[in-house]
């Protein structure tokens, strides 16, 4: 029997208590188990990136910086891995290359290894910037495509994207399913399609929220996807990934085993469990499927961001109203995969239609959206929509980065009266609302 072992990716320490627990996971309740963690033999640990950082700053007065270098020192063996949103880096706005080639150097000296980089949009033109800097930092860049369905995302379409990420010289590609929506019958076509065309790994990310993960992952191990993420159980499924010794369970005795040690994963899984019952208040409540993203595409995450939007303006009687507008929106803008930021822009904007009419008041980040400030949308804009928008004025074609000045030496002299240090400034430059108060609260850093 030939083997090949299945990569695993464990993602305890951030997209599985960002989509169960609203990232609130404080570092406090990582260090008792990282050394464990660090003896698993993972391929690697993401613990960081994503609403991590954003989070940090915002809401547990924590340093993040300090976060990666704290458990680096606790777990050598491991690659740490970090998701990073190309030109967004962890914001929520494009940033001038300087800002995110000095993200970059900060990041890997703090003790990132493996950076997952994404667009939105599938704009691959917003993630060059980052995928050339990580390389001349010599850590292992790992291109990702944001599978969505459409008529304009075909297998064609991901494997003509897979080919794109490999002539920008990605050591791995992931297959980025952030809301459930790749079906078992159709990952094995897409998997051994990829593999044909590409020599690098693929990796596979997909969420438990359609309920379809554990059925796809095993069609994809099967198709010979090189490495899965999953979660270890107690902070698995519902929107957030599958049970990482469910997966080393079943693969036990195969050629894909993965010769991963369940007594240890189980050491594992009784600190988490202990651990989740003192994130109650947070604790989300959707544990089970939610099969009308399915029809929708829309996540849990993104229905009780809709309801909020509704309840303020008491109109949450309409939210059947918005979820049968915003595929019609989607389609309007494009077919734009629906996740952060576009998930919020779509959304926002089938909220307005249904209240105020369609497109009667257009929010400005459709705006930019439509005049394509955030990259290249995947397909055609609707021509009412594009008119409203744009008018006698031309789309934007360049990258959008190509329109920002340098920023970096900007933000090193608005902040020098705060601080020197580089690592602080970059918070500045992310997160200007709420830099201040983090300072004054987190006060001087440790050496």
């Amino acid at each position: 029997m030939s083997v090949k072992p299945l990569k695993i990716t464990e993602l305890a320490l951030r997209d599985a208590h960002q989509s169960l627990l609203a990232t609130r996971m404080r570092l406090e309740h990582m260090t008792p188990i990282a050394q464990a963690l660090d003896d698993i033999g993972y391929w690697s640990v993401e613990m960081w990136g994503g609403a991590t950082f954003d989070t940090c700053v915002r809401f547990l007065n924590e340093d993040p910086w300090e976060r990666v270098r704290t458990l680096k020192k606790l777990m050598p063996k491991t690659r740490f891995q970090m998701l990073l949103r190309g030109q967004n880096l962890v914001g929520y706005r494009h940033y001038a290359d300087d800002v995110v080639d000095k993200f970059i150097d900060l990041s890997c000296a703090a003790g990132i290894d493996v950076f997952r980089v994404f667009d939105a949009l599938n704009d691959l033109r917003n993630i060059k910037t980052s995928v050339d800097r990580i390389r001349k930092n010599g850590k292992h860049v790992q291109g990702a495509m944001c599978y969505t369905t459409s008529p304009m995302h075909d297998l064609a379409f991901f494997v003509d994207l897979a080919l794109r990420l490999r002539e920008m010289n990605v050591d791995s590609i992931c297959i980025k399913d952030m809301a459930g929506l790749l079906s078992p019958a159709l990952v094995g076509d897409l998997v051994a399609a990829i593999k044909e065309k590409v020599e690098v790994p693929i990796h596979l990310h997909s969420h438990t929220t359609s309920g379809y993960a554990l059925m796809t992952l095993t069609k994809a191990i099967d198709a010979g996807v090189d490495a899965v993420d999953t979660a270890i159980s107690p902070l698995s499924m519902g929107s957030s990934h599958s049970p990482t010794e469910t997966i080393v369970s079943a693969l036990k005795g195969t050629e894909r085993d993965t010769g991963l040690d369940m007594n240890k994963l189980l050491k594992i899984a009784r600190h988490f469990t202990e651990v989740r019952k003192e994130y109650s208040k947070v604790d989300t409540a959707f544990l089970g499927v939610d099969v009308n993203i399915l029809v929708s595409q829309v996540p849990g995450g993104m229905i009780s961001n809709l309801e909020s939007q509704l309840k303020t303006q008491n109109a949450l009687h309409r939210l059947p109203e918005v979820l049968e507008e915003l595929p019609n929106c989607r389609k309007d803008m494009g077919y734009p995969p629906l996740v952060t930021p576009t998930s919020q822009i779509v959304g926002a904007q089938a909220v307005l239609n249904v209240l105020m009419g369609r497109y009667k008041i257009i929010s400005r980040e459709t705006r930019d959206l439509v005049e394509g400030r955030y990259g290249r949308l995947p397909g055609p804009v609707a021509p009412e929509l594009l008119a409203r928008v744009v008018g006698d004025r031309e789309v934007i074609t360049v990258r959008p980065a190509d329109l920002i000045e340098p920023e970096w030496d900007k933000f090193k002299e608005d902040t020098k009266e705060k601080t020197s240090i580089d690592e602080d400034v970059m918070v500045f430059a992310l997160f200007p609302q709420v830099a201040d108060d983090y300072l004054k609260k987190r006060g001087t850093p440790p050496e």
